[in-house]
C-alpha cells in the first residue's frame, strides 16, 4: 500500500545549530582521543590483560543493538501492520544505520591498528562468532538501505512489507549474534546461554527509548507535532520492553545460581562490597527499571511528554549501565583454572582485576554518539525523511484507514 504521509526536509534552525555544536564538539573529543592513543598508545586507558574490553566497547555494543532496537518502530508498521507507526518507517531506519555506524567506528577507532581491519574482512574463521558478525553488521546495512528504497520510491510501496520481514529476521540474528559473543564465553561464570536473548530484550528497549528521546526533541526544536496517541504508544512499548528485560535478568540469575560454580560470581555481583554491585542495584535495578516504571505508572507523569521523557532517559542509562555491568565484571572476576586451588601469578590470576575507565575512553565513546547523531542531521536536512505531522488528528486518521479496510 502507497504511504500518503507528507515527509519535509529540516531546515537549518537554531535548535539544529545548538545540537550541532554538541555533536562536533562529541566528535572533536573523539577524534583527539583516537589521536592521542595511537600516538601515545593504550597504556592511556583503564584497559589491562585482564579487562581488554572497556568502556569504548560498551559504547559500541550499546549503539549496535540499540540500532536494531530501534528498527522494531519500522517493523511494527510494515511487519505487523500497526499503522500509527507508518510515519515512523523512514526515520526508523536512518537511525539503524546511524546508531549501527558509530558503535562499529568506536570498535574500528580502539583496535590500535585499524589498518588491520582489512585482515578481518577477508580472512574468516567461520569458528568464531565474531567472522559471523562482520556478516551481520554489513549485511544489516545493506538490508535497511534497500528497505529505505522500497519506502521513498512510491511504486515500490508495495514491496515494504516484505522487504521490511526480511529486515526484522536480519536484525533478531544480528542481535542473537552479538549476545552469542557472551553466551558462548563458557568459561566465564559471567556469562550464559541467556545472553542472547536477554541481548534482543534490551535492544528492543533502548531502540524504543532513544527513538521517543528524538521525537520529542523534533516536537519542541524541529516544530513536529507529537500527540497524545503516539506518546501513549510508545509509553506501553516502554513498559512491555522494561518488564521483558527485568524478567530475563533475573532468570538469568536464577539460572547461575542453579550451577553451584557459579555462586561465588552470583555473590561478586549481587552483594560484595564493589563498583559492580553498586551499579547492578542503584543504577541498573533501582534508576533504570524502578524510578522509569513508577513515572510510567504515574497518572501525570505517564500522560506528559516531559515524563515520558525522562523515563526514556533513565531506561537509557539503566541499560547503558547493564551493558557495563556485564561486559567488565564479567572479565573482572577471575577465570576458576584449576578448581579448589589458589592461583597466584604475575598475571594476577585467581585475582579480581581493577578497572577505572579513562577520560579518553569515555571520549572515544562520545565520539561514536557524535557520529551517529552527525549522520542523523546531515539526513533528515537533505532528504524527506521526517513526517510533517504527528498530531491526533493525522494518526487517528491512519488508524481510520487501516480499520476500514480490514472491515
Amino acid at each position: 500500500m502507497r504511504d500518503k504521509t507528507d515527509y519535509i526536509i529540516i531546515e537549518f534552525s537554531k535548535a539544529v545549530l545548538f545540537f550541532g555544536i554538541i555533536v562536533l564538539s562529541f566528535i572533536a573529543l573523539g577524534f583527539y582521543s583516537f589521536l592521542t592513543l595511537e600516538h601515545e598508545g593504550h597504556w592511556l586507558t583503564g584497559m589491562n590483560n585482564q579487562v581488554v574490553w572497556g568502556l569504548p566497547h560498551v559504547f559500541a555494543i550499546f549503539l549496535i543493538i540499540a540500532a536494531s532496537g530501534i528498527l522494531n518502530i519500522a517493523s511494527i508498521s510494515s511487519v505487523f501492520n500497526i499503522k500509527i507507526y507508518k510515519p515512523l518507517g523512514r526515520l526508523s531506519a536512518l537511525l539503524a544505520i546511524c546508531l549501527l555506524t558509530g558503535g562499529l567506528i568506536v570498535l574500528v577507532l580502539d583496535l590500535g591498528r585499524p589498518d588491520r581491519l582489512v585482515v578481518a574482512m577477508t580472512t574468516f574463521n567461520f569458528k568464531s562468532i565474531f567472522a559471523w558478525n562482520i556478516f551481520l553488521y554489513s549485511g544489516f546495512m545493506a538490508v535497511i538501505a534497500l528497505y529505505l528504497w522500497m519506502m521513498f520510491e512510491a511504486r515500490y510501496n508495495k514491496f515494504v512489507g516484505k522487504v521490511g520481514t526480511f529486515a526484522f529476521i536480519w536484525r533478531i540474528t544480528l542481535t542473537t549474534g552479538t549476545g552469542s559473543i557472551f553466551a558462548f564465553l563458557v568459561a566465564k561464570e559471567a556469562y550464559g546461554a541467556l545472553a542472547a536473548p536477554l541481548f534482543i530484550a534490551l535492544s528492543l528497549l533502548m531502540g524504543t527509548a532513544i527513538f521517543y528521546s528524538i521525537l520529542f526533541w523534533m516536537d519542541r526544536g524541529l516544530g513536529v507535532p507529537l500527540g497524545s496517541q503516539i506518546i501513549s504508544r510508545f509509553r506501553r512499548l516502554l513498559i512491555y520492553f522494561i518488564f521483558t528485560v527485568f524478567y530475563i535478568t533475573i532468570l538469568s540469575h536464577l539460572t547461575s545460581l542453579y550451577v553451584t560454580k557459579n555462586h561465588d560470581f552470583e555473590f561478586f555481583l549481587l552483594f560484595s562490597e564493589n563498583i559492580y554491585t553498586l551499579l547492578f542495584w542503584v543504577c541498573q535495578i533501582g534508576i533504570g527499571t524502578i524510578i522509569p516504571l513508577i513515572i510510567l505508572y504515574n497518572k501525570k507523569l505517564s500522560i506528559s511528554p516531559l515524563g515520558i521523557l525522562l523515563a526514556s532517559l533513565l531506561v537509557i542509562f539503566g541499560g547503558f549501565t547493564m551493558l557495563y555491568i556485564i561486559i567488565v565484571s564479567g572479565q573482572a572476576y577471575p577465570l576458576d583454572l584449576f578448581p579448589g586451588y589458589t592461583e597466584t601469578s604475575s598475571f594476577y590470576d585467581g585475582a579480581i582485576a581493577e578497572y577505572t575507565p579513562s577520560i579518553y575512553e569515555l571520549m572515544l565513546g562520545l565520539g561514536g554518539v557524535g557520529i551517529s547523531a552527525a549522520i542523523y542531521i546531515f539526513a533528515i536536512m537533505i532528504l524527506d525523511f521526517t513526517p510533517k505531522n504527528l498530531d491526533d488528528e493525522h494518526t487517528l486518521k491512519l488508524n481510520g484507514e487501516a480499520k476500514t479496510k480490514s472491515e
